[in-house]
């Protein structure tokens, strides 16, 4: 019995939905993020990953990022392209929303606090980017 064209469109669309669907890190990756607190403006990671660990593909909407520790981190991108990010400990960053994979490329561990922009602050940050 052979199986119509359509049929095998569906399963192919259902294998790829997880990779190209943006993914909420706190979900995905628990293991290296814990949400420390969420209201309607804001959500605030708690980022902890091991030496040489590696996450993997996920979102954010737009926010700032406090590194904790020195680190030296890859991110990797859907479109396969790669960078290599070194920071301070207490650097902040704006980032603006993002999918990537994140990678610690360092031997200590490397800790950071993600606030992530909820609403009309996200919209708004958004809007400013263009």
């Amino acid at each position: 019995m052979r199986l119509p064209l359509a049929v095998y469109g569906a399963v192919l669309c259902v294998c790829f939905v997880p990779i190209l669907s943006a993914q909420d890190a706190a979900k995905v990756d628990a293991k290296h993020y814990t949400v420390l607190s969420e209201n309607a403006q804001v959500r605030i990671l708690k980022v902890h990953y091991g030496p040489h660990e590696k996450s993997v593909m996920h979102s954010h909407p737009p926010g700032v990022a406090v590194f904790l520790t020195d680190s030296k981190a890859r991110f990797s991108f859907p479109d396969g392209k790669t960078e290599d990010v070194n920071s301070k400990a207490g650097d902040a960053r704006y980032t603006p929303a993002v999918t990537h994979l994140p990678e610690n490329l360092g031997d200590n561990g490397m800790d950071v606090i993600v606030i992530e922009l909820k609403g009309k602050a996200a919209k708004a940050a958004k809007t400013e980017m263009k």
